[in-house]
């Protein structure tokens, strides 16, 4: 039986009014959707046909829709156009709340997710969605196809309630080259692997910010490194810059084309002892100018280790600033 905590509730009242506010509709995605029971992977797919799956309203319970007494996987999917206004603002999928667990997947990408699946499934049918999205995952002024993995255990299910859609937020501020996307990916841990040369062709991609145990690795504790390849254009040469990395569970090492610039929390000489972490904190580093490679590739590369439950860079924002716009806006960075 799923039960109601009366301190989560009061959390709720207090905290989402606010963040409701902050937001401002851009897409409407409320009402019609396709829905199929069963899980294959192939329906993650943009390019899937899916004509002959039903229609379901949402928000909604799915045993009210039409699937009584239906426990398990079922799948959504909606096509929309996105805009290319919308290009240059931060913007976030609201799904509001969904019985028991969701993974999402935007053009075929994964985007997000809440909850835990068989067989380590934990619910997360209380918890309001909120995800942000890289832009680079939108087709602007095309159709973009956002399918959905539900996974419910008992009673009601499905993407239940909530104002469904794409919203923006206001930005206190604004990132000059953003750093959200694809990332290289590789449990274990071997220092060469913080060397700008190293071949990382092989690992796996996968998308941050976003959980390691959402995209794969279910059962990953302990270390694992992230690596990015990105050109810094000679545009902004001249200036000097912070690094943002968003949230990291639970301790992590910088390595900016193989010199250390930071970390943040404590690795354990032994994995039975406790260590300090900053798992909420957002990361901010200051990288050397004389290490950034204005017009060619740079590497970024992100020793983490997890002492369990989620892992890795789970939230944004990532990109990179202006020290002096930092400074100036520094109580937005905590």
């Amino acid at each position: 039986m799923k039960v109601k905590s009366i301190t989560f509730w009061l959390f709720i009242l207090m905290v989402f009014p606010v963040i409701a506010e902050e937001l401002d509709l851009e897409l409407n995605l409320k009402g019609r959707w396709l829905f199929e029971i069963g899980n294959l992977k192939v329906y993650a797919e943009p390019d899937y046909d899916d004509s002959d799956w039903e229609s379901i309203i949402v928000p909604g319970n799915w045993e009210d829709r039409g699937f009584p007494g239906y426990d398990g996987y079922a799948w959504y999917r909606i096509h929309f156009n996105v805009p290319s206004n919308l290009a240059d603002k931060t913007l976030y999928l609201q799904l509001g709340t969904v019985d028991d667990v969701d993974r999402v997947y935007l053009n075929g990408r994964f985007l997000n997710g809440s909850g835990g699946l068989p067989p380590k499934f934990h619910t997360a049918w209380d918890r309001k969605r909120c995800y942000l999205i890289s832009n680079e995952m939108l087709r602007f002024e095309q159709e973009n196809v956002l399918a959905i993995q539900v996974y419910d255990v008992e009673a009601e299910g499905g993407i239940r309630t909530g104002d469904i859609g794409i919203y923006s937020k206001p930005q206190h501020f604004r990132l000059t080259h953003m750093l959200s996307g694809n990332w290289q990916f590789k449990p274990g841990d071997n220092q060469e692997w913080a060397l700008p040369d190293y071949d990382d062709q092989n690992w796996s991609a996968l998308t941050v910010p976003g959980k390691w145990e959402h995209q794969g690795y279910p059962n990953l504790d302990g270390f694992a490194w992230y690596r990015k390849h990105t050109i810094l254009p000679e545009s902004m040469a001249g200036s000097r810059w912070i690094l943002v990395l968003g949230r990291i569970d639970d301790v992590d090492q910088i390595y900016f084309n193989g010199i250390r610039i930071g970390q943040t929390g404590e690795f354990p000489e032994r994995t039975d002892l406790f260590m300090k972490t900053g798992y909420n904190k957002l990361r901010v580093y200051s990288v050397p100018s004389a290490l950034i490679r204005y017009g060619q590739m740079n590497v970024i590369a992100v020793r983490v280790y997890d002492i369990g439950s989620d892992g890795g860079i789970y939230e944004g924002p990532l990109g990179f600033i202006e020290r002096k716009d930092y400074i100036r806006l520094k109580q937005y960075f905590k």
